[in-house]
């Protein structure tokens, strides 16, 4: 599985790459403000890519707007609880901004059903548990089986160790008999007091089990725990299951990202989805 690169310019943490042609800011550091917007400008140029998308505090979103970014989602209370966060987005192509698919039809459909919560819970003998670097293994495995491509390297053992390691909780169910069913991730921003529900996979062979919203009720109880503020997920945009899961537990939508992210073997536009876990 081909992935793009995460590195650091200054003190802002930016993934950029071939597969999803843009540069992502995960984590701006308003110290490097607003020299970084011409460090971003310039690496766009040189490696050709076509989109720059940014969570960006309300405070600092006029820089990025002068510079031609536009507000593609909106969180409240997204950064420590207090301020607002913006997913900006330059579009360096404008068949990037075009939007072909029918991802409105997608999400009228689950908005209609966002009040039907599914209570959540495991068949007997199935267990739940955060993983270790013990499950490495198989959850490589199934992430390669689940996803064609993905922004990240989720498919290599060795990179979930190294995530474990650092600012990344993962999550697993497995059957009676042991094998993995379901996984899924946080990605934590201390700083910032929110977290990523993300990379969310269940084997073909135990789907419509709900597993996917009994993990994210169990997250959302971890990281309430460890006093994050915000949860917030990045869900593609054509995938009614994954939506609907959030939208059953309470989330709610913040804007499109289009044409985003290169998963499942294509680009795709991304939803994004929020709900407070505190205060």
């Amino acid at each position: 599985m081909t992935t793009d690169t995460v590195t650091t310019i200054g003190g802002t943490l930016v993934q950029h790459g071939r597969v999803s042609d843009r540069i992502y800011v995960m984590h701006l550091s308003p110290r490097d403000l607003p020299g970084i917007l011409d460090d971003l400008d310039g690496l766009a140029q040189r490696e050709r890519y076509t989109k720059i998308f940014a969570k960006v505090p309300a405070s600092a979103l006029p820089l990025f707007l002068a510079r031609g970014y536009v507000v593609e989602a909106r969180v409240p209370r997204f950064f420590r609880g207090r301020e607002d966060g913006c997913f900006a987005s330059k579009f360096l192509d404008r068949k990037r901004r075009q939007e072909s698919a029918d991802t409105a039809g997608v999400l009228a459909a689950v908005r209609e059903k966002a009040g039907d919560a599914r209570p959540a819970g495991l068949p007997p003998g199935w267990k739940y548990s955060v993983a270790t670097e013990d499950d490495a293994d198989d959850l490589a495995a199934l992430y390669g089986e689940v996803f064609a491509t993905y922004p990240f390297p989720i498919a290599d053992a060795g990179y979930l160790r190294e995530t474990m390691a650092g600012d990344y909780r993962y999550f697993s169910v497995r059957t009676a008999d042991g094998r993995l069913a379901a996984a899924s991730s946080a990605e934590i921003y201390p700083d910032d007091e929110n977290i990523e529900m993300t990379d969310f996979a269940v084997h073909p062979d135990f789907r419509g089990r709900n597993l996917s919203g009994y993990l994210l009720s169990r997250m959302e109880e971890e990281m309430w725990a460890a006093g994050m503020k915000t949860a917030f997920t990045i869900a593609r945009a054509l995938s009614y299951s994954i939506n609907i899961t959030f939208a059953r537990a309470g989330y709610a939508w913040a804007g499109t990202l289009v044409n985003n992210t290169n998963i499942c073997g294509g680009f795709e536009s991304m939803n994004v989805w929020y709900r407070p876990l505190a205060g």
